[in-house]
């Protein structure tokens, strides 16, 4: 949790200097790339808030209404973050890069812009403040990928793509996907206006936008999508939840494993319920005994495990 925290921190501390910078050079140069990074520099500041939101909201104590905590809270909030990468940042940057190029004007960025009494080429102001939005975004990114890489060192994940799509920890994984966006959205804004300036057309600048939208709403549809699975209640990874199984059916007493469900209720926090057919030869001391000993194996074989229900069955045999 402390480590969600510090990154969504990096990234709100980045994202709010970043929309400031952003802002001041579109107001300067009016270059259609510019505005569509002040959105999506100021939605990503307003969705940093939100994970904030949710990793305090989720951190309450578990009550009567709440019985197994709030830790989903961080499942809707980051869901509500795709919402506004896509609706506010995405949407609005692809709008307006797509009435840019409809247009086809040369807007203020090539004209000399007044500051400090003395007349300086917009494409510097552009330069800089996307650089300068690149160096605090790397920072961020920089933070996230940590936290990331982390969890990968813990499941023994191999790869990106495979932390992507099982993580639970969707705090972390927003801002990491947020974060990446952004360097390729500030890298594209850099790319369009100087491509602008070489060959004197503001359809580069405006096309930038425009791809800088469609690539927000994009990743916007893949995190909803990751977000949606664990709100649903989604379990864990069939090979990890394999070797739970075999623990328990493998412990002495244990005849067969009738039923076992794990689901998350948290990031990295999982719920773990099994119905077990104990030998029924064994007392009811002895069986309490080894339902105490397989929970306490579970924990310490998967850290996420935060609650273990173990319902002992004698009548029968049942089905692996």
């Amino acid at each position: 949790m402390a480590s969600s925290t510090s990154v969504v921190l990096a990234a709100l501390f980045a994202n709010g200097a970043i929309a400031v910078l952003k802002f001041i050079g579109f107001t300067l140069t009016g270059s259609p790339a510019m505005l569509s990074e002040t959105y999506h520099s100021i939605s990503d500041t307003g969705n940093q808030v939100f994970l904030l939101i949710g990793i305090r909201y989720g951190a309450q104590e578990a009550n009567r209404s709440h019985p197994f905590g709030h830790g989903k809270a961080q499942f809707f909030y980051s869901f509500l973050v795709s919402i506004m990468l896509f609706g506010i940042a995405g949407w609005e940057s692809a709008k307006h890069g797509y009435q840019a190029l409809q247009a086809g004007e040369v807007h203020r960025a090539s004209e000399p812009v007044p500051i400090l009494g003395a007349s300086v080429d917009p494409i510097y102001i552009n330069y800089a403040v996307l650089i300068g939005a690149i160096v605090f975004e790397t920072y961020a990114f920089w933070k996230a990928y940590q936290g990331i890489t982390a969890q990968m060192d813990e499941h023994g994940w191999e790869t990106l793509r495979e932390a992507f799509r099982k993580t639970s920890d969707v705090t972390t994984l927003t801002a990491l996907t947020e974060d990446a966006i952004a360097l390729a959205g500030a890298g594209i804004a850099l790319f369009g206006i100087y491509l602008s300036r070489t060959f004197e057309n503001p359809i580069y600048d405006a096309g930038a936008a425009l791809v800088i939208g469609i690539l927000l709403m994009g990743f916007a549809v893949a995190l909803a999508w990751e977000n949606k699975r664990l709100i649903l209640g989604e379990s864990l990874p069939e090979p990890a939840e394999d070797e739970l199984r075999d623990i328990v059916a493998g412990w002495d007493g244990v005849v067969s494993l009738v039923e076992f469900r794990t689901v998350y209720f948290g990031p990295e926090e999982l719920l773990v319920t099994a119905d077990v057919a104990f030998d029924p030869t064994l007392d009811t001391e002895t069986i309490d005994d080894r339902i105490t000993d397989i929970e306490d194996a579970l924990r310490e074989h998967d850290g996420q495990i935060q609650r273990v229900y173990i319902e002992p069955e004698t009548g029968g045999l049942g089905s692996p």
